[in-house]
């Protein structure tokens, strides 16, 4: 009788003969000549090609690797601690006696001389004041009128201005002053929109919002500083949001829908 061990040994032969030669077609198709003739195209000499393919050097064998001498530039170099947060909760005398120098421009209690052009500081988050002056001084956020005015100011007076103006109350809007938002403001507001990968404003910038440590209060700001600033995040003017969280946001929203959230937090008291 035949020994079926003996019969099936030419098919294991076989079969092991037919994977190992797909499996170097494959290596050989996918890692040499795709890449080689991607190569080519793309102006790659064959060497590099493969290399790219193989993840040795950075790149796709398909196109060329774009190069640039831009440096990179961190959004914000705030670093949040328990210590940092619990002093911002303490206004001082300090904190009093600096806040004179920005009287010019944010008032003495924290209420904006010209809305227009600059906010209302009184009652605003105090970690929020802290991360704009803390981004001016380090160039994160570049302005002409703030970068000189906080170069000189320390880690500890800074937190001390911040606390200062954060314990002033807000400034009050007349109920003559509260139009009612459209509908598809307070969607974008209340929801956002799903379809532009936009995420409801109130999830950052609510009373009750779990957002950012460093996110501001929006009521009662002056619109015309609120749709300049969405503006600023939407052209990229302005870039320290961490994660850029605002720039994403602000990037598809047309100019009416920023005229009208911006007009929408102006006239609101709870956001």
């Amino acid at each position: 009788m035949n020994d079926p061990d003996r019969l099936e040994q030419p098919w294991r032969l076989w079969a092991s003969v037919a994977i190992l030669s797909v499996f170097a077609f494959s290596v050989l198709f996918g890692f040499v000549l795709m890449p080689v003739m991607q190569g080519r195209a793309a102006g790659i000499d064959a060497f590099e090609a493969i290399c790219r393919a193989l993840g040795i050097t950075p790149g796709s064998p398909a196109a060329r690797q774009p190069t640039t001498n831009a440096k990179a530039q961190p959004a914000t170099r705030v670093a949040w601690s328990a210590d940092l947060l619990n002093s911002l909760t303490k206004a001082t005398a300090a904190g009093e006696s600096l806040a004179g120098s920005c009287a010019g421009c944010h008032g003495r209690d924290g209420r904006a001389v010209e809305v227009k052009l600059y906010p209302d500081l009184a009652g605003q988050s105090a970690a929020a004041i802290y991360k704009q002056l803390h981004d001016f001084k380090t160039g994160s956020r570049p302005s002409a009128l703030m970068t000189p005015m906080v170069q000189a100011l320390t880690e500890e007076q800074m937190v001390a201005v911040s606390a200062h103006f954060a314990a002033f109350p807000v400034r009050p809007i007349p109920a003559a002053q509260l139009p009612a938002a459209g509908a598809a403001i307070e969607g974008l507001v209340a929801r956002g929109d799903s379809g532009r990968g936009m995420p409801a404003c109130n999830a950052c910038h609510g009373d009750q919002s779990g957002g950012p440590t460093e996110a501001p209060r929006l009521s009662r700001q002056s619109r015309e500083y609120l749709a300049a600033q969405l503006r600023a995040f939407k052209t990229g003017e302005r870039r320290n949001d961490i994660y850029s969280r605002m720039r994403s946001v602000a990037a598809p929203l047309t100019e009416s829908e920023i005229d009208g959230l911006a007009l929408f937090y102006a006239s609101t008291r709870t956001y």
